[in-house]
């Protein structure tokens, strides 16, 4: 049988009524223990599932007397025969409640020192504690079905790729340094003294130069690695990514792969209801004036922003006026229902959207029919009209106004439209609203470094090619470049690449980079496209981020089998470490710092 081994017949989660009469070795944790005198009542557990096992006196002295010595978390192996359980103890949770193991036999292999916290049941340990002995942690059955449900999903993307032509490829974890937005983690080599190798934040160049070999499909769960501080959603360090690359194709050939996937591992692997097929595609400049965000969440799309600059003209609201007359922007957020905030939510949502760029954030509530508000007797009853009736109000909504830049009031009202969605309660949990964000910009203005810069992929196809690039202001320049969303994250960012090395070194220019730099950064990629590129694209969904969203985990470390702290510390094993003098002496690094107290 596939169970058996040398130390077992059987797993502890397949016994049921059919075997009642047989002769079973198991072997596990003991996860509970019951003693009832005469009798002692083991729960025995491995991957599988739990099975009770029954110690009796008068069966077997010798082998009682062992299970009197049992603790939670020793591991033992038992042998005896499968008998029913009274109707009285019969435990219809488990697969195995309605039989028991009248043990005969009893060897401990191993035993357990005093536990640092509960592993049966739930655990109230802080999480540090429990990042130290993950190896316990994982014990719990809630984190194993996580990680199970994760090797399966990642199963089924492999088998969905490979029927659509894929070919699995590993790119070099030990790579160069690349502009992808985020820090590098660097490693130093030993052979080539001042030199570093790079950890990939993506295999972006890779990928790239395998369709310029003429394999024409690939992908790779792909580890990725970015020195980026930590957050619920994002893991520090490692990561890892669906990355997949296509040839011949144009935006929507890759939508057509990556959206029927994502339906499917929905469908498959969480309880959500996709909300609509074929997923909304949304141009980026109309997902921040509408939602204030390029990753909104359409789970509530009722709650929306309109721009009512146009009608808020004409009032007397010298707040307004100062904006408009320097080309700012009015923006109105509509919460349906929203008249039933208290003052102090309204207060929390404006203090919220400081935080977020604003000054302040005036409202207006619609009770009884009639609106009120502060500002009404600034705006005149001829511009409250005109704004009510171009957000679409009804009565018992609340219009929240921005007024500012376009993009600060983009920003800081989609902060509003979540917070509010947040206290009222609107997201439904059962939904998963997906959709496209398209049309990026390809450059934004670094404030910092007063400079035009890259304001996603570098790598992606300007829309209009070369021409527009030498024609339009860059910041007109939009790219074929997209972001796949959902329930308000980010799961995936892809282009149509740029395979051209004029175009390319034309948009790197724009960017501050001299033809000689992206020859030194991107010399193999430069030097391929001279020999033949396919037109080509693709994407890469964040695997951790996508399982996290659909199975509602709180943090996305839960999606890890040993994750690092919100400190970038792995406490079980003290990562990162300090290293001997000889070591870096190996690698000709010399560490000047001051260590703190």
């Amino acid at each position: 049988m596939k169970d058996q081994t040398a130390y077992r017949t059987r797993t502890c989660g397949s016994l049921t009524k059919k075997e009642i009469g047989k002769q079973v070795t198991l072997a596990g944790w003991v996860d509970t223990r019951r003693d009832h005198g005469g009798v002692i009542f083991i729960d025995l557990r491995d991957r599988w599932g739990i099975t009770q096992l029954t110690f009796r006196k008068e069966i077997n002295k010798e082998t009682f007397a062992k299970a009197e010595k049992l603790r939670s978390e020793f591991v033992i192996q038992a042998e005896g025969k499968v008998v029913a359980r009274p109707d009285d103890m019969i435990n219809p949770k488990l697969p195995t409640g309605e039989v028991e193991v009248e043990v005969e036999k009893l060897e401990i292999l191993s035993e357990c020192n005093q536990l640092p916290f509960e592993i049966s049941g739930e655990t109230n340990a802080n999480e540090d504690l429990r990042l130290k002995y993950r190896f316990l942690d994982l014990r719990h059955k809630r984190l194993q079905e996580i990680l199970q449900k994760r090797d399966a999903f990642i199963s089924f993307i492999r088998k969905f790729m490979h029927d659509r032509d894929f070919t699995e490829v590993q790119t070099p974890i030990l790579a160069n340094s690349s502009p992808e937005g985020a820090r590098d983690y660097l490693v130093p080599s030993r052979l080539h003294p001042g030199k570093f190798y790079a950890l990939p934040q993506a295999p972006q160049q890779f990928k790239q130069l395998l369709m310029v070999a003429g394999f024409d499909r690939y992908f790779q769960i792909a580890p990725c690695f970015r020195d980026e501080d930590p957050r619920a959603d994002r893991h520090p360090g490692e990561f890892y990514q669906l990355d997949f690359e296509m040839s011949f194709v144009g935006q929507e050939d890759i939508f057509n792969v990556q959206e029927p996937l994502m339906i499917d591992l929905t469908e498959k692997f969480s309880n959500k209801e996709v909300a609509q097929k074929p997923f909304p595609r949304i141009p980026w400049k109309e997902a921040m004036t509408k939602y204030g965000s390029d990753k909104p969440d359409l789970r509530y799309p009722e709650v929306q922003i309109y721009e009512v600059s146009e009608e808020a003209k004409e009032s007397e609201f010298k707040v307004f006026n100062d904006v408009l007359n320097k080309d700012g922007v009015i923006h109105a957020l509509r919460v349906p229902n929203g008249a039933s905030l208290t003052r102090s939510q309204i207060d929390e949502l404006t203090e919220k959207a400081k935080e977020a760029g604003a000054e302040g954030l005036a409202y207006i509530l619609i009770k009884d029919e009639k609106p009120t508000s502060p500002i009404l007797k600034y705006l005149g009853e001829e511009t409250t009209k005109k704004i009510l009736d171009k957000v679409e109000a009804k009565n018992n909504d609340a219009i929240f106004f921005g007024a500012g830049k376009w993009l600060t009031v983009c920003k800081f009202l989609g902060t509003t439209r979540s917070n509010v969605a947040e206290m009222l309660g609107l997201k439904r949990e059962g939904m998963a609203a997906w959709c496209w964000i398209t049309d990026f910009p390809m450059y934004e203005f670094n404030d910092e470094e007063n400079k035009v810069d890259f304001s996603h992929n570098p790598f992606s196809m300007p829309q209009g090619g070369l021409k527009v690039l030498n024609e339009k202001d860059p910041l007109d320049v939009l790219a074929f470049q997209y972001d796949m969303v959902l329930n308000g994250y980010e799961i995936s960012s892809g282009a149509v690449r740029n395979h051209d090395p004029e175009t390319m070194y034309k948009a790197f220019e724009i960017a501050g980079y001299s033809k000689e730099e992206v020859d030194e950064k991107f010399g193999a990629m430069i030097s391929a496209f001279k020999f033949g590129a396919p037109p080509h694209g693709g994407s890469a969904p964040g695997l951790d981020r996508l399982l996290m969203v659909l199975f509602d985990l709180p943090n996305i470390r839960d999606i890890y089998a040993f994750p690092k702290n919100g400190r970038a510390q792995d406490v079980m094993s003290d990562s990162p470490s300090e290293v001997t003098e000889k070591q870096l002496k190996d690698l000709h690094i010399k560490v000047d710092f001051q260590k703190h107290e």
